[in-house]
């Protein structure tokens, strides 16, 4: 498990990016961190790289301080980042080079990622697109199978076709010994990926479910005049989509850029209602 509790960190003459943050992510599950620009989902994932050092809290792996950088702990979490250099190598020389750090790497699983990518072997890193190159750093952090799998923006730079494909891919690396933590801004990308959103806003953590609670409690779609009275949250267009207290209604798909303006519109309210014990919804 990774926990979080605490935790706050600003920049050198910054305003604080996060502040009292406390999180926690279990094996099995692909979460979704998203947020507005500006409201720390990358400095989060950073942190729980140990890349950055929170000013106050912490951020354990199985016990362990991330923040000490030792082996035990860097061995078990890969990050692909936003932004990224890789050097002008190979892809197979990459993997000989970097696959020794990670004790659980899978070379068959690695170039087998690679081939369905349509990536060769023997092509040059500072050859490919950004895309491509980000399917590497893709490949290999699945490949890695460390415990933490750490991904901030990843469909950045990846047309509709290649994010079809990296959700497919997604859904099928994830198991009971994984937790994978995917922030970004492009709420769509993760539509039916994920199975926990976190959401971030004024520094702090705004809305911390998973789909099954989101699912249990909310209703969405394009409601008709009698549901009106259940409306959390509507898009300000005629008879546009909207979020309602479920109780009376069949279950529907969450749809998770709806849920993410509901909640940054009002999170009290929304938040209010996924943790009321009160349900009557019809089977």
């Amino acid at each position: 498990m990774i926990q979080i509790r605490g935790l706050g960190f600003q920049y050198p003459k910054g305003r604080t990016i996060l502040n009292d943050i406390s999180l926690d992510f279990t094996p099995g599950n692909i979460y979704g961190v998203f947020g507005e620009n500006g409201e720390g989902k990358s400095t989060l994932i950073k942190l729980m790289a140990g890349l950055l050092f929170p000013k106050i809290g912490y951020c354990q792996i199985s016990s362990q301080d991330i923040s000490r950088r030792s082996i035990e702990n860097l061995q078990e979490i890969f990050l692909v980042p936003e932004d990224f250099e890789l050097p002008a190598l190979s892809i197979d020389s990459f993997e000989k080079i970097n696959a020794p750090f990670y004790p659980k790497f899978s070379r068959d699983q690695f170039y087998q990622l690679i081939q369905e990518f349509k990536l060769f072997p023997k092509e040059k890193l500072s050859a490919l697109s950004f895309g491509q190159k980000k399917k590497v750093l893709i490949a290999f952090g699945i490949a890695a199978n460390t415990n933490l799998l750490l991904m901030d923006e990843p469909t950045n730079g990846l047309d509709i076709p290649s994010k079809s494909q990296f959700r497919r891919i997604m859904a099928s690396a994830v198991d009971q010994g994984k937790c994978i933590v995917i922030s970004t801004h492009q709420v769509r990308d993760l539509h039916s990926l994920i199975n926990h959103v976190v959401i971030l806003g004024q520094s702090k953590v705004i809305f911390d479910q998973s789909f099954s609670s989101v699912s249990e409690k909310l209703w969405f779609g394009r409601p008709k005049q009698q549901m009106m009275d259940e409306v959390l949250y509507a898009e300000p267009t005629f008879g546009g989509r909207a979020v309602l207290k479920r109780e009376n209604f069949e279950e529907t798909e969450v749809d998770l850029e709806l849920l993410f303006n509901a909640v940054v519109s009002n999170p009290d309210k929304i938040n209010t209602v996924i943790k009321s014990t009160h349900y009557d919804a019809k089977a």
